[in-house]
């Protein structure tokens, strides 16, 4: 495996990271959902979500109103996703559902929203065909009366006049397949609100308003180009290595990573602060320029307030909105706190890197506050801190080190190959796929910074890359190899890894979540290897394989978003890595919306259906990305378990568990979760049932049990089937509801599972009946001559248990 030290990698990733940092974003067209107003939503319930999207269509055309609902209860719908963590009440799978007194529903919330439901076929509304199981087809679609009395619920329906609540206890519908009950233990949504979001407290004490609002503030920030600041520590306590490396990873950024047409200012700081470069334009000759104004020597105290006010005044017209990249020990010897409020109200997005263990917690405020990112650095070369530049990889060897590395074809313009060394430079061989070579005399040498680059003319070939290092001393010294490549066209984006935990900090009370999203142009590759390391200061690291797989810690199965518990909870201040490990087999797939306000297809106004513009039918498709490599660092994160205190978890919950049945046996499925969460094999599990779907959600233990005798754990992650026949006769039409839990060998539980449901069903030639009254419709007469003889067609409505069949009638 090749290292690059983690400083460098540091300084790369923050460049990336920071260029999406907003709440609500505003863009173009999402390549599958198009002009649909979403959420990436990637954490579980009760926890904040990442941003909106809206686009510029969406917020302009007054044509997507009637599908969606009005903008401003669109964006509370969508800002109950964001803040609140809730999901929504209505499922595009599974429309309609059986409830327990055997009538077809419509999935919504609450059940007083009243409609009907049709196909559209050739633009005109017809009666729904139905499946063997006499559910409607998917095909079939459900249309709200227009003229409504409920007023819930926004997560279901905003576009509908009467709606202005959320759904509680009192009208929630728990027996609905929506997702709200599926990640929310069928709670309503005003509960999670009022009682597990983020704002529980405040809305506790919420009183009505006495008088109107005052009006939003907005600023807009738009500027011509990126303004980017680096100000860099040159203190004492930075002599040696640090400063080496601090010229390194600057020197990478400068060449490599900051785009064509961005400024970039640079201040130095230790006692006193001096401006090494003005904000300069990257273009001609200006990366090197600034590269070689870099600082190589380190002395005096470290003032970094002295440093900050500096860099904030590079840019003379405004500081908000710049990119702030502030590398420095933390090893303060002024009161950083006193500058803290000031840096707030810059409005820049302070970045900081913290090399060694001192760091002024400060420092995670300031980035916290300005929406930058805290990253803890070390300042070894040979460091398995990876980060998002394409590949890296190092050694501390003897003789010759060799080894491969992909790039794929969405990349290889602009591709650098850059071999960073302890002391002396070894002999260096790369060797394109198609087999030509390039050594020392195609390198750039630089004994200052012990840097070898290699620049690949025009587009680098696609597939696999050889590499060999000859160290030509005799005692081991540490290299790194550090490969950078832009998109290969400009059409064709590259696929790219974002990593992250779902909280910052952690007292050891409950496991912390590792996400990685592997995405190209926002559409989820799916297939991927994932892997994180976790890395402590005190020297314990983890490694983690993530799954995509839609169980334990994995909100959505096959969205790009690849998850997994980090359970193991040793206090020390840790680092994130995130590798994708090339193999064949990804591929690019398209992905439902899992969080977004719902495309209502038509209105019934007055006994007519009327119907909205049909969306614009999905453009992406399934394909092969070929194998690739990409690395991704996440921000630094803390874990501080009070002594004496033990990190014993429970197995985790079971939220993929799934039910069918044929003639009376029962087949179960689901995922394995482990000892401690997912790790590990349980001890054992409890499944029960029941024909009341409130007895299993809300008195598991009185729910019948199944004998499970016969059931051997398997580990965490795989999957497990059972079946069995249950000990009473299950009579046509009846519905059933079950659910698991488990047990580890110190008698631990896990929280009860999701519900599956599964209804008996033998075909018969009387289905179940609807839920909805009889529909007026106004049915023309159509008459034709054939052979002579005059033939009346008239629709039939044939009733059987309040059920409409659609046939053909004669006369």
């Amino acid at each position: 495996m090749v290292i690059i030290s983690a400083l460098h990698k540091k300084l790369l990733e923050i460049f990336h990271v920071f260029q999406l940092q907003a709440n609500i974003i505003i863009d173009s067209p999402h390549p599958a959902y198009r002009d649909e107003p979403y959420v990436k939503q990637m954490k579980g319930c009760g926890e904040e979500s990442e941003y909106i999207h809206f686009t510029p269509n969406f917020l302009l055309n007054d044509n997507l109103l009637n599908a969606y609902g009005p903008r401003g209860k669109v964006f509370v719908h969508e800002w109950a996703h964001l803040r609140w963590g809730v999901f929504d009440e209505y499922n595009e799978k599974e429309p309609f559902y059986f409830s327990q007194n055997q009538q077809i529903q419509p999935t919504r919330c609450s059940t007083q929203v009243s409609g009907h439901w049709f196909e559209i076929i050739n633009g005109h509304a017809t009666l729904c065909r139905y499946d063997d199981t006499w559910l409607p087809t998917k095909e079939c679609q459900f249309f709200p009366d227009k003229d409504q009395k409920t007023s819930a619920s926004v997560m279901y329906m905003p576009s509908l006049d009467s709606v202005t609540a959320f759904c509680h206890e009192g009208d929630h519908n728990i027996e609905a397949p929506n997702t709200q009950n599926q990640k929310c233990d069928n709670k309503a949504t005003r509960t999670v609100i009022f009682q597990h979001s983020v704002d529980k407290d405040a809305l506790q004490t919420l009183k009505p308003l006495q008088s109107a609002p005052p009006a939003p503030k907005f600023t807009v920030i738009q500027r011509r180009s990126r303004v980017v600041c680096l100000i860099l520590d040159v203190s004492g306590s930075m002599q040696g290595q640090r400063i080496l490396r601090l010229q390194q990873a600057a020197t990478i950024f400068l060449r490599e990573i900051v785009e064509e047409g961005a400024y970039v200012g640079i201040v130095k700081f230790s006692t006193s602060a001096d401006i090494i470069s003005s904000l300069t334009k990257i273009e001609g000759y200006a990366r090197e320029s600034l590269i070689s104004k870099l600082p190589d020597t380190a002395s005096g105290s470290t003032n970094m307030c002295t440093g900050l006010k500096l860099g904030f005044e590079q840019d003379d017209k405004s500081a908000v909105g710049d990119d702030v990249i502030f590398l420095t020990d933390g090893e303060a010897t002024d009161d950083i706190q006193s500058c803290l409020k000031s840096a707030v109200n810059s409005g820049a997005i302070i970045n900081t890197i913290a090399m060694g263990l001192s760091a002024s917690n400060v420092l995670v405020t300031m980035a916290n506050q300005t929406d930058g990112k805290f990253i803890v650095a070390d300042e070894n070369l040979i460091s398995n801190q990876l980060v998002d530049a394409f590949s890296s990889t190092g050694s501390s060897t003897t003789g010759w080190f060799n080894g491969t590395v992909p790039i794929d074809r969405t990349v290889g313009n602009s591709t650098t190959f850059t071999i960073i060394y302890e002391r002396s430079a070894p002999t260096v061989s790369i060797h394109a796929p198609s087999g030509s070579a390039y050594d020392q005399t195609r390198m750039t040498h630089n004994a200052a910074t012990k840097t070898l680059t290699l620049n690949i003319p025009g587009t680098a070939e696609p597939g696999d890359w050889r590499y060999s290092f000859f160290n030509t001393e005799s005692t081991a010294q540490a290299m790194t190899l550090t490969i950078t490549s832009r998109a290969a066209r400009d059409d064709v984006p590259p696929v790219m890894v974002k990593a992250q935990m779902n909280q910052l900090a952690s007292d050891g009370s409950k496991p912390m979540v590792v996400f990685a999203e592997v995405s190209q142009n926002h559409v989820p590759v799916l297939g991927a290897k994932v892997m994180a390391t976790l890395q402590s200061d005190t020297g314990y690291s983890e490694d983690l394989f993530l799954l995509d797989n839609g169980a334990g810690a994995d909100n959505f199965k096959n969205d790009g978003i690849y998850s997994r518990y980090f359970a193991k909870l040793i206090s020390g201040r840790y680092s994130l890595k995130v590798r994708v490990i090339p193999q064949e087999g990804a591929i690019r797939g398209s992905h439902n919306r899992n969080s977004g306000a719902l495309y209502v297809p038509g209105y019934i106004v007055d006994g007519k259906v009327q119907l909205n513009p049909q969306k614009p039918p999905v453009s992406v498709q399934s394909a092969d990305v070929g194998r690739f490599i990409r690395t991704a660092t996440g921000e630094s994160f803390v874990v501080n378990v009070p002594k004496g205190v033990t990190t014993k978890f429970p197995p985790a919950k079971i939220t993929d568990l799934r039910a069918k049945i044929q003639v009376d046996t029962i087949f179960l499925s689901w995922t394995a979760p482990g000892e401690d969460f997912d790790f590990g094999t349980v001890e054992s599990y409890d499944i029960r049932w029941s024909k009341h779907l409130k007895t299993i959600l809300y008195n598991f233990r009185n729910a019948t049990p199944v004998n499970t005798s016969a059931l051997h754990p398997q580990e965490a992650t795989l999957d497990e089937q059972f079946s069995f026949l249950p000990e009473v006769a299950i009579k046509n039409g009846t519905t059933l509801f079950f659910a698991i839990q488990s047990q580890d060998k110190q008698a631990l539980k896990s929280e009860v599972s999701n519900i599956a449901q599964v209804t008996k069903f033998v075909p018969s030639p009387k289905p179940p009946e609807i839920s909805e009254p009889p529909l007026k419709l106004i049915i023309s007469i159509i008459s034709i001559t054939l052979w002579g003889k005059m033939f009346l067609f008239l629709p039939c409505i044939r009733l059987s248990f309040r059920f409409y069949r659609l046939i053909n009638c004669v006369i």
